[in-house]
């Protein structure tokens, strides 16, 4: 019976050795939602698919700590309230170890309350409005560069180009507005003009009238601060009133294949900026292998939307590293002091947890290509003005 009893120990051990790491450890879940539907779907499209391709990867090689990952990914249909109840859904009921933020600086800010409560440290990974880190939260970390700088590489091109009249329109919402609002204090640092500021309501279906006034302002160059549909509405906006100005800046939107795909060769010459662009001839680690497994995976060319989910994951793997745990305070502490690359460039942020070392690229379409413009050092053409 002794020896029977012994036998049995033994084999029981030997086979529990011999169990892989996922079945020895419980994974490590990570929550976020998206809007999947609604008026950032395509952003979070993008954004999805960027998150799976890195759980994919880390899965692959055997997951972070000996545990593997698991993303739970909830349709919040791009509207506050409903990303708020999935976001106590994941804390609370699915019981997730962590989360990434949310899709826009809108849902983001809706959510941020509920993650500081629960302490659960959220590298915002589709949001960049200033006012973000204006409220005094301690477990917000940013991905992006701030919104209010979003235009600076662009101003510093119509300074060098004698380009001074600007006219700058900006949708209602928060993002946009700090990017406005960003804009206008840079042009004047800059020495240029603003001959119209003004806003109009988010979700405007037509924007034929802003357009006419931005057209009767005489303004040579045109800002638009917005998302997708807006930058793609003013540029049937301009083609419908006949004006051309000598260049066309819209956040967001002309950063995304699907610009080019809604309008064809009328995406051409518009400028926008971009935290990330694929460059066959970069240094940065691991973003070229990036750029064509997305394309094996998905059959698309990733926006930098994919690229940041993308390299959220990545500092969220280095945190955990760092910190030899997913225990919220420890990871709090990591990613305050963390400097780090990404496929995206530079991860470290203040105090604050704003992002103050990554920086972005101005893109501008040029022949049905999107070509990198500023700064000097990475881009792939001149820009040209009409």
């Amino acid at each position: 019976m002794v020896k029977f009893t012994k036998t049995l120990i033994i084999s029981f051990l030997l086979f529990f050795i011999a169990l892989p790491a996922s079945a020895q450890e419980p994974l490590i879940t990570i929550g976020v939602s998206l809007g999947l539907t609604g008026k950032y779907s395509e952003m979070s499209d993008m954004q999805m698919k960027g998150f799976k391709l890195w759980e994919s990867a880390v899965n692959s090689r055997g997951g972070i700590l000996g545990r593997k990952i698991k993303l739970i990914i909830y349709d919040d249909k791009s509207d506050p309230q409903t990303a708020k109840s999935l976001y106590e859904h994941l804390i609370l009921n699915d019981k997730v170890d962590l989360a990434f933020g949310p899709y826009s600086s809108e849902i983001t800010e809706a959510v941020l309350p509920i993650t500081e409560k629960h302490g659960y440290p959220l590298l915002i990974s589709g949001a960049s409005a200033d006012r973000l880190w204006q409220k005094g939260y301690k477990y917000a970390f940013g991905i992006y560069t701030p919104a209010s700088k979003y235009s600076v590489g662009f101003l510093e091109l119509l300074v060098r180009n004698d380009l001074q009249d600007i006219a700058i329109l900006h949708a209602g919402d928060s993002f946009s507005k700090d990017i406005a609002n960003g804009t206008k204090k840079w042009a004047e640092r800059f020495g240029l003009k603003v001959v119209l500021f003004e806003g109009f309501k988010k979700g405007t279906e037509n924007l034929d009238a802003v357009a006419k006034k931005a057209k009767a302002s005489k303004a040579k160059v045109l800002i638009v601060c917005g998302h997708f549909n807006e930058s793609v509405k003013m540029r049937k906006s301009l083609k419908k009133i006949n004006w051309q100005p000598k260049a066309y800046f819209a956040s967001v939107g002309p950063a995304m294949p699907a610009f080019h795909t809604n309008l064809k060769s009328d995406a051409n010459y518009v400028f926008s900026s971009s935290q990330w662009e694929h460059h066959e001839e970069t240094t940065i680690p691991g973003c070229k292998e990036f750029y064509h497994a997305y394309i094996h995976a998905y059959n698309e060319i990733p926006s930098y939307h994919a690229a940041t989910a993308y390299a959220s994951g990545q500092i969220l793997e280095a945190a955990i590293k760092n910190a030899g745990s997913i225990e919220g305070e420890q990871l709090r502490a990591v990613l305050l002091s963390l400097d780090t690359i990404s496929v995206i460039g530079r991860y470290s942020v203040d105090k604050k947890g704003k992002q103050i070392k990554h920086f972005n690229v101005i893109v501008q379409w040029q022949n049905e290509e999107k070509k990198i413009v500023w700064p000097e050092g990475l881009k792939t053409a001149d820009p040209i003005f009409r």
